[in-house]
């Protein structure tokens, strides 16, 4: 049996690891092997049952052209949108470089949905993570196509899946600054 060792420079990383706002997300972003090496971390997640609740949806490319306009046309049926609502719609993929979408796909069984739901979530937080660790910044974010049936559709989701939520992956030249953090006093409650 192996022993584990504190690692230091990972605590430092995950203390200072923070989201970066999508307009501030520019080219480059990952190459094929980044790429391979995120979506891998990204599935070693929590998963009781070993169901795999979840699944990925990896948008770059001119795909981010195709999916924005095709989500832009659900939209505008729904809506009255005036032109430049539309061409923002169309164009939200392209803000990034790379666009991973989460999809909730929870199994039959006696695993509660919520707690798939939530072995989904971490896979996109190992999302961030792996895209940080790479030298990448990101954001996650949902939307309104995260639980339209026709966006759904048009991604490709069954009917009983859901997106838990895109994660822009890009370079950036502006770091935030850090924000207010919650008081653990406030969040925080042993039990003795």
């Amino acid at each position: 049996m192996s022993k584990r060792t504190p690692n230091p420079e990972v605590i430092e990383f995950l203390q200072n690891r923070r989201s970066v706002l999508i307009k501030h997300l520019t080219e480059p972003g990952p190459n094929d092997a980044e790429l391979n090496t995120i979506l891998t971390i990204a599935t070693r997640v929590p998963d009781h049952r070993k169901l795999e609740p979840w699944r990925l949806l990896v948008i770059r490319g001119e795909g981010r052209d195709h999916l924005g306009q095709k989500l832009a046309d659900i939209r505008a049926k729904k809506h009255d949108l005036i032109p430049q609502q539309l061409e923002i719609e169309a164009n939200n993929f392209k803000r990034a470089p790379l666009v991973i979408a989460v999809v909730s796909s929870p199994q039959e069984g006696n695993t509660p949905i919520e707690e798939q739901t939530c072995s989904g979530a971490v896979v996109a937080q190992h999302i961030n993570l792996a895209a940080a660790a790479l030298g990448y910044a990101s954001q996650w974010v949902t939307g309104w196509s995260c639980l339209d049936k026709d966006a759904q559709k048009a991604l490709g989701l069954a009917d009983h899946e859901w997106i838990i939520g895109y994660v822009y992956i890009g370079s950036t030249e502006d770091l935030p600054a850090d924000r207010a953090r919650p008081d653990l006093a406030d969040k925080v409650t042993y039990f003795v």
